[in-house]
């Protein structure tokens, strides 16, 4: 996908209501991932998050949806999940 189509899809996702559980999947699709990858996150087989509810995808981005309020928590508990933390996140 050019910058283009990933402005305009997360435009149309920024649109929809807000989903917590469809999001993380809805937000990865819209930068271009393929329906296979989005597939496997959502039935952990690729899913290495450690964090409950968390989407980890290797080598690339950890998300986790919160709720208000709990944003900085929830950036210091990504940010210090082993998952994420060091070389393994980066060698997939």
């Amino acid at each position: 996908m050019n910058a283009v189509e990933i402005e305009e899809a997360v435009s149309q996702l920024a649109g929809l209501p807000f989903d917590p559980e469809e999001f993380p999947f809805a937000f990865l699709e819209a930068f271009g991932n393929k329906a296979t990858t989005i597939k496997k996150l959502r039935s952990d087989s690729s899913n290495q998050s450690d964090l409950p509810g968390g989407v980890l995808q290797r080598n690339n981005i950890h998300l986790k949806i919160c709720g208000l309020g709990d944003v900085g928590a929830t950036l210091k508990a990504l940010r210090e999940s082993g998952a994420t933390d060091g070389e393994d996140f980066w060698r997939g």
